[in-house]
């Protein structure tokens, strides 16, 4: 898609302008890996890049471009693709401001859009404010929900990510859920035989460009204390969750499960398995961050583009304060580049 070089060309979305996203963006701009792994360009505002620039004293200056096509990015120059028009160019940090939340839709629409065009190969997304989306009339609740419906799919699942050592080959460990964005109590009554199966199965094609082609070795979470413990604790486990991992078996996949939490993500860290099937948010997100928030990466499973984000939220509490840490972006961006380069070489094996 691009000849002239193979890194992959990468859209940075900016997140919601009241958070560490613009920050982070100026602050990784000058550690060279952000550029060695890809070609990126910032989906967002020129005013506000160039505020976090000055407020972190970076050397670079950014540059309008109007297609991503044009995007040249070098140590000294951010290209820049203005995307939303609000006024953000004032927001203040650490603040709601349903500007903010707007923009942040924009920058995530546009970069969808081009995606989808297939004029970048990924978009590495910023994070945004839920209530800020909330307070601009967006109706979704984050990314994940967003991209769905831009993409038009119905069957997709957030994937928590941390990779290996750079240089190191196996795969890392990738936990997807079920359930996402959801109160606790609703996780019980959205649990299916079918949604976890499809969950099972998306896991499956996530690990495999990041496994070199291996059948990756999943695992699938229990939901009740010691797995239901022969239904003293809840029957999920027999019910639900057991008929899942059995058809997926059936299926070819190379699944286990359900497994007790309390010994699951002991085994998936020893390496035992690449990926975990948690069946709600804070099942996985607890144990993933735990083993190391600064490298976990956000994935998207499901969607015909490759997206993956920052593990970290807005961080409102630090925002515009110089102290937010870059790593989770550069994580981000080693990510989708591998992705991108596993889906290139899987092309030719799946046309034969």
């Amino acid at each position: 898609m691009i000849p002239r070089d193979e890194r992959p060309l990468v859209a940075l979305t900016l997140g919601d302008v009241a958070g560490v996203g613009p920050e982070v963006i100026a602050r990784a701009w000058g550690e060279s890996p952000l550029r060695t792994l890809a070609r990126p360009f910032v989906v967002g505002s020129k005013a506000v890049l160039e505020r976090a620039l000055a407020s972190v004293g970076g050397q670079a200056i950014v540059t309008a471009i109007r297609e991503p096509e044009e995007a040249e990015p070098t140590s000294r120059v951010i290209p820049c693709l203005e995307a939303t028009e609000q006024d953000v160019a004032a927001v203040p940090p650490g603040q709601v401001d349903p500007r903010a939340g707007r923009a942040a839709y924009d920058f995530l629409v546009t970069a969808v859009g081009l995606a989808l065009q297939g004029r970048v190969d990924a978009i590495t997304t910023l994070p945004l404010n839920k209530e800020a989306l909330h307070a601009a009339g967006v109706k979704h609740p984050g990314h994940t929900e967003i991209l769905a419906e831009h993409c038009g799919v119905t069957d997709h699942a957030m994937m928590l990510y941390i990779g290996p050592p750079v240089g190191a080959g196996d795969a890392g460990l990738g936990v997807v859920h079920v359930t996402l964005h959801v109160p606790l109590r609703s996780v019980f009554d959205l649990l299916s035989v079918e949604a976890i199966e499809e969950k099972i199965a998306l896991a499956d094609r996530a690990l495999r460009p990041l496994t070199s082609g291996r059948s990756p070795r999943v695992a699938v979470a229990a939901l009740n204390p010691h797995a239901g413990e022969g239904g003293l604790f809840g029957d999920e486990e027999t019910r639900v969750i057991a008929p899942a991992v059995a058809r997926a078996r059936e299926a070819g996949i190379d699944v286990a499960g359900p497994i007790s939490c309390d010994t699951l993500f002991v085994r998936a860290l020893a390496g035992e398995f690449d990926a975990v099937v948690a069946m709600y948010h804070d099942q996985g997100h607890i144990a993933l961050k735990s083993l190391g928030f600064n490298r976990a990466v956000n994935v998207t499973l499901g969607l015909p583009i490759v997206r993956t984000s920052v593990a970290h939220g807005t961080a409102f509490d630090i925002a515009w304060s110089g102290r937010a840490e870059t790593s989770s972006l550069i994580e981000a961006v080693r990510v989708a580049a591998r992705i991108v380069s596993g889906r290139a070489h899987a092309l030719p094996a799946l046309a034969r």
